[in-house]
């Protein structure tokens, strides 16, 4: 068993891999309603996106040729971030996820803060908490969104990598200690849509459902959470994950828009990452 850094020619057996290793942590009704080739279009450029910019933190687990698990981290600024992390069902419990996760935590030295949001694997919570991270626990909600329920007014509007990158990254290194970066563009390009506050906001989101949310204080954050909910089709599910204790603006609009809460996997930190909030951070890019 060889622990090394990624290659670009590792990218396809390394999507296939992953998806495998993570699909079961997804609802059927999430997992179904993606078209399987489109799904692995975003894993592969997910992954060769932080292959370009942070090979020191790509690591898989080779055996004779056959991609078995992987660790994808990246750094922002200083702040240090888990984006991906799995091995084969087949091969779990022998020891390849500590030693991959040894690996990438590596690329975590000199950095000032670090991120990792974890699945509710009791395997990786312990890993993270034993590796020195504090934990936060955190809650899911999903389901369709009561329309009756949107508010009148909201001031989010849609926005672009490419002409609200200085807004974004400003709104990140306030909640978070550290800007997204290139990484904003790397959401547009795996299908999310960036929505904009110019009081000092912004959110991703696709399919109706947030993939990130950041804002200055709680009532952007709101107005954006709610527009995220607005622009979701009638009907159907959308999930609004890893929110966190001291996130109430979060939790009592997904109660007003009548969805389900449950339980997530938590996010755990360690050193230097800001305020955290008002945040809900992107499970690829914190």
């Amino acid at each position: 068993m060889l622990i090394r850094q990624m290659t670009v020619d590792d990218i396809p057996a390394a999507d296939r891999m992953a998806w495998s290793a993570l699909q079961w942590q997804l609802p059927a009704e999430f997992v179904d309603s993606v078209v399987e080739e489109r799904r692995a279009e975003r894993g592969r450029y997910r992954i060769a996106h932080l292959q370009r910019t942070d090979p020191e933190g790509s690591w898989v687990a080779d055996d004779d040729g056959e991609i078995v698990g992987l660790a994808l981290a990246l750094v922002r600024e200083g702040v240090w971030g888990l984006s991906l992390f799995g091995v084969h069902p087949d091969r779990q419990a022998q020891g390849i996820g500590r030693r991959l996760l040894d690996a990438t935590l590596g690329y975590a030295e000199g950095c000032r803060g670090a991120i990792i949001l974890s699945t509710t694997d009791p395997r990786a919570m312990r890993r993270y908490a034993l590796a020195g991270f504090d934990t936060l626990p955190a809650m899911t909600f999903a389901g369709p969104v009561d329309r009756s329920a949107i508010p009148a007014g909201l001031r989010s509007r849609p926005g672009s990598a490419a002409d609200d990158r200085e807004l974004c990254d400003d709104v990140s290194r306030h909640v978070r200690g550290a800007a997204h970066g290139p990484d904003l563009e790397a959401m547009e390009h795996v299908d999310c849509s960036l929505l904009i506050h110019d009081d000092g906001g912004w959110a991703a989101m696709r399919d109706g459902s947030p993939v990130l949310i950041a804002g200055r204080d709680d009532a952007i954050a709101t107005d954006l959470l709610w527009s995220v909910m607005a622009a979701s089709k009638p009907g159907e599910s959308i999930h609004v994950d890893f929110v966190r204790a001291g996130h109430d603006w979060a939790v009592k609009a997904c109660l007003a828009a009548r969805l389900a809460m449950g339980p997530e996997g938590p996010v755990f930190v360690r050193g230097d990452v800001g305020p955290f909030r008002p945040y809900l951070p992107s499970g690829a890019f914190l």
